[in-house]
């Protein structure tokens, strides 16, 4: 009999690529997780990792375990649902991993619905950027991400995974208000110019990377924050110019700062759960909340809901 707890340990290391590193997910020592695995080997009766480096891969046989794994792990948190629904489940506690500008724009007025339409249900908030939130998410440190698409990010045919597109954001120009080009900017009428934006790793690097490129310029990035009121700050002060989330901007104080739409880049927000959990009776109401608030936001929502469609079919 494969012991499912030893079919977690060998998704963390494949997600992860160390035993270091997935302990850490884990809450384990390395020690712990190496015997977990040798263990599952000897069930199974086949070689499943082999070590590269520091790093280790999985055999083909490890392969067949993993898909398994997916299957059998994803089963298991519909029977958690199933038997959370049936013995009501109204009440308890869902921890969300979610980046700082949809706490503010979707999470926030949600956990403020579910007062009303399930009091029962508390939400536990993580801030956590988009690439760190889906791992913390697959490691069991939080029931549901509110995360973009970005390069490498699992796509909606993954095993471990169920999601739920919510909005398709734009991104603005931002510029210093005294700039020539500040009531006519364009993209590409900005290649020469000083950039602003997060650092490399952020899934919004990537997205304004991918935008300038295929305006034709890579953009001088030298000034570089994750939070965008210091990044706005910056360009008030006249040390460059910078692509925005809409969302981020609303609300926010622009002293000194012009302000221009511009067709292009956008991010694609999304919820996602671990496959199976969808219809558990904690999460079911707080994805639907989370539909609403992101439906009243009119901003990509016709393409959010085809996506939905999507992935519903998924």
């Amino acid at each position: 009999m494969i012991d499912t707890r030893r079919l977690r340990t060998l998704r963390a290391v494949a997600d992860h690529g160390t035993v270091t590193a997935a302990a850490a997910a884990l809450h384990l020592t390395p020690s712990a997780v190496s015997q977990q695995l040798a263990a599952l080997e000897h069930e199974v009766g086949h070689r499943l990792l082999t070590r590269d480096g520091r790093g280790v891969h999985l055999t083909a046989v490890g392969k067949i375990m993993l898909d398994h794994a997916n299957q059998v792990l994803a089963q298991l948190e519909r029977a958690e649902a199933e038997v959370a629904a049936y013995t009501t489940g109204e009440a308890g506690e869902v921890t969300v991993a979610c980046f700082a500008t949809a706490i503010s724009a979707v999470l926030s007025p949600a956990i403020a619905a579910l007062r009303e339409t399930s009091p029962g249900v508390r939400v536990r908030v993580q801030d956590a950027e988009g690439d760190h939130s889906l791992a913390m998410l697959l490691d069991g440190q939080a029931d549901l991400a509110i995360t973009v698409e970005y390069r490498g990010a699992p796509d909606a045919a993954d095993p471990r995974l169920s999601r739920r597109p919510l909005y398709a954001e734009p991104f603005d120009l931002v510029l210093p208000g005294d700039h020539p080009l500040a009531g006519s900017a364009t993209l590409v009428s900005l290649a020469a110019e000083t950039w602003i934006g997060p650092y490399p790793g952020n899934p919004v690097h990537d997205v304004i990377t991918f935008a300038c490129q295929q305006a034709g310029f890579t953009p001088g990035l030298v000034h570089c924050s994750d939070d965008f009121r210091a990044v706005v700050a910056l360009v008030g002060a006249g040390a460059g110019v910078a692509l925005v989330p809409r969302l981020a901007l609303r609300d926010m104080a622009l002293p000194g700062v012009a302000v221009r739409q511009t067709p292009g880049p956008e991010r694609r927000v999304f919820a996602a759960v671990r496959r199976g959990s969808d219809a558990h009776p904690l999460l079911r109401p707080l994805l639907a909340t989370l539909r609403e608030v992101a439906e009243s936001l009119g901003t990509g929502s016709p393409e959010a809901r085809r996506g939905a469609a999507r992935d519903q079919a998924v």
